[in-house]
């Protein structure tokens, strides 16, 4: 049994700063790939970041690349997703997943296990 926490997340101002980590447990981490997706509400959810099973290769979606940065520690099981300059529209819960391979996607259908969600606020 897979299982991701999400945390770090919270209120910020536009412009500001946050980490969120992911710690991951049950199955080999090294060897997935993971996912950073978000839901705002009233909308769908949407990928964010991602990044391979050895780190080399990230991918971003348009409206966060160059402000946000996907890593991870594999001695730590963990992911991490910094968020610099956060704007309002950066509002929504964020989720963690991990793939059952170590390529990565923006769909959410390869993604098979997610955390339970970590709410972000931006103000203005």
């Amino acid at each position: 049994q897979v299982q991701l926490v999400e945390s770090g997340g919270g209120m910020v101002q536009a412009g500001g700063s946050l980490r969120l980590s992911c710690a991951a447990s049950g199955r080999t981490f090294s060897s997935n790939a993971m996912g950073w997706f978000r839901q705002a509400p009233g909308k769908e959810r949407e990928f964010v970041a991602a990044i391979s099973w050895s780190g080399i290769s990230t991918l971003y979606a348009d409206s966060v690349r160059g402000r946000f940065t996907i890593s991870r520690e594999k001695a730590k099981n963990t992911v991490y997703l910094q968020m610099n300059s956060l704007k309002p529209e950066d509002t929504a819960v964020y989720y963690c997943a991990q793939r059952p391979s170590y390529t990565i996607v923006v769909d959410e259908s390869g993604y098979d296990y997610w955390g339970q969600g970590t709410q972000v606020t931006v103000s203005s």
